[in-house]
């Protein structure tokens, strides 16, 4: 790989998932850890990122939009979807999280005998008009970046409910199991909705294992399923079956064997 497009790589996976050490860096754009740290010595000296102890994140302190976030990843997005999807047995009552992950979700349970419950409002958007769907908006302020509702209104509303399933999104897994976000202001509703379901499904392509993320949302002890692309790592396997976590890989399809996409008829949200 160039080293141009290495760089826009590089840039695109600290905006997408935050604060990145040095060797996830390196796996992920398959070269030396050497090669990284000269990278983000350039990088820095360009202005384009912060270096951190054993790592870097964006120049800034912001988050990737939604619709960014979107195009990342699409088919490994898809098959962990279409796999959590499966997950759902009818008339269950189901807790979506944030991401673009869910929001797939969502739109595989279009038509379903289920109710869900959820503080996206992407999710809110693929189900809003479906007849069959028992839909809960849950309340709050609106982060319109990242198309969800947060806030101490959003953390009352759930704690009135009960659900069988909650998917749970993330920014990054670390090798201890550990869940982590890179914003703040969701990780409290992420602990509310914890709280509620009988069954926790983690969804995290590949990316994310490990990943980045400075705010702890909870260990491999509060989720039961992990819904992946890949195989993880010998000691991340190790740690999750200590923790009884299933994990569950979902082999994404090319479009040559899909043949065709089976969202193109609607829009991303």
């Amino acid at each position: 790989m160039r080293a141009n497009l290495r760089h826009e790589r590089l840039l695109d996976l600290l905006e997408t998932s935050g604060p990145v050490d040095v060797a996830t860096l390196a796996r992920l754009l398959d070269v030396s850890d050497a090669t990284i740290r000269r990278d983000l010595s350039a990088l820095e000296h360009a202005g384009q990122l912060r270096r951190l102890r054993g790592g870097a994140a964006p120049a800034l302190e912001r988050e990737a939009p939604f619709e960014r976030v979107a195009t990342q990843n699409p088919l490994e997005k898809r098959a962990i979807a279409e796999h959590a999807a499966g997950l759902v047995p009818d008339d269950a009552v189901v807790v979506l999280d944030i991401g673009t992950t869910t929001s797939l979700v969502a739109r595989l349970l279009r038509g379903r005998r289920v109710t869900v419950i959820t503080s996206s409002l992407a999710v809110y958007d693929e189900l809003r008009d479906d007849p069959v769907v028992d839909l809960m908006l849950l309340g709050g302020l609106v982060r319109a970046n990242y198309h969800s509702m947060v806030g101490f209104l959003t953390e009352q509303a759930i704690a009135q409910v009960q659900a069988d399933l909650l998917f749970l999104g993330t920014s990054g897994v670390r090798r201890d199991g550990s869940v982590f976000d890179t914003t703040a202001v969701e990780v409290p509703v992420k602990k509310a909705m914890l709280q509620v379901a009988d069954r926790v499904v983690l969804l995290a392509d590949h990316t994310k294992l490990p990943g980045g993320g400075y705010a702890r949302v909870c260990g491999p002890d509060q989720y039961d399923v992990l819904v992946t692309d890949r195989e993880v790592d010998d000691e991340s396997a190790r740690v999750l079956a200590d923790s009884d976590v299933e994990v569950h890989v979902a082999r994404p399809l090319t479009p040559a064997r899909t043949g065709t996409d089976p969202y193109d008829t609607q829009e991303d949200s």
